[in-house]
């Protein structure tokens, strides 16, 4: 079966620019508007850039009519639990998009181990089966007694979290959204586009020209409040912007590379101060 682009309904011809930009469009306004914050995606602790949990792929999934095949493969041994599933994405017409594969085994830590139901049991487990984990929470350490969790217990929430991997993985794959949320709405230039000879089809043509608003005051003022933001950092800009009127939002989301370059300016600008 012939692999196809993303978007299925640009048929055999590739994506234009002005194609792909207005799939980015979408995406971005999908998740501004549509995706709520530790719900459809979350920012793990210890990194930066938001992560795509499995609603979120679901919703994205739904905006471009995908369909998922999961393929499991059952890779346990010696009683561990073991999985590694192959999601192949389909378009509704049912042509072969992509696929993701995932992997989950019960030998992880945070399915190979538990907390004792009581000190009983613990002391009453195997000293090969039994540990005491140090961990630090608010400046404090404290132990935690642990015995092996049985595989079979965790076997299937093991195949799901190994699908739910796969599928991810394939909608961010067949989607292009791998930095969906480190990526900017920036409309190429019509400058650009005469330069490198795109002629964009009525449709894709349209849907930039909505996601850039017409010139207003009300535009105006919300570019120069981003802007106002953007200048104090990118922390700054990260909670004005989560708390920004949607209305507004959607007035502007053609210049978040401005609103970018600004914050990451006032970044530098702070590193400096702090490093003098």
């Amino acid at each position: 079966m012939a692999v196809q682009p993303a978007v299925d309904s640009y048929g055999t011809r590739s994506m234009t620019a002005v194609d792909m930009q207005a799939q980015i469009n979408l995406m971005v306004d999908v998740m501004t508007n549509n995706m709520v914050k530790d719900t459809h995606y979350g920012v793990i602790p210890g990194t930066k850039v938001p992560s795509l949990y499995k609603p979120g792929a679901e919703k994205l999934m739904s905006i471009f009519r995908l369909v998922a095949d999961p393929e499991v493969e059952d890779l346990g041994e010696n009683g561990e639990a073991h999985y590694r599933v192959k999601v192949k994405i389909y378009s509704a017409s049912g042509n072969l998009l992509g696929a993701g594969i995932g992997e989950c085994s019960s030998q992880e830590e945070k399915y190979s181990w538990r907390r004792a139901v009581c000190k009983e049991e613990f002391e009453a487990t195997p000293a090969d089966r039994r540990r005491v984990k140090f961990s630090k929470y608010q400046g404090k350490v404290e132990e935690t007694q642990q015995v092996r969790t049985n595989p079979a217990d965790v076997r299937n929430t093991c195949l799901k979290m190994a699908k739910k991997r796969g599928l991810v993985d394939g909608v961010l794959t067949v989607t292009a959204a791998s930095d969906l949320f480190t990526q900017d709405v920036e409309d190429l230039p019509p400058e650009y586009l005469e330069e490198h000879g795109h002629k964009p089809s009525r449709a894709s043509a349209a849907a930039v020209q909505q996601a850039t608003p017409p010139d207003s005051p009300e535009r105006d003022a919300a570019i120069a409040e981003c802007k106002a933001a953007a200048a104090k950092g990118s922390d700054s800009f990260r909670a004005f912007w989560k708390a920004y009127d949607d209305a507004k939002r959607k007035l502007v989301l053609d210049r978040m590379a401005d609103f970018k370059a600004i914050a990451e300016s006032a970044d530098t600008m702070l590193e400096d101060k702090e490093a003098a």
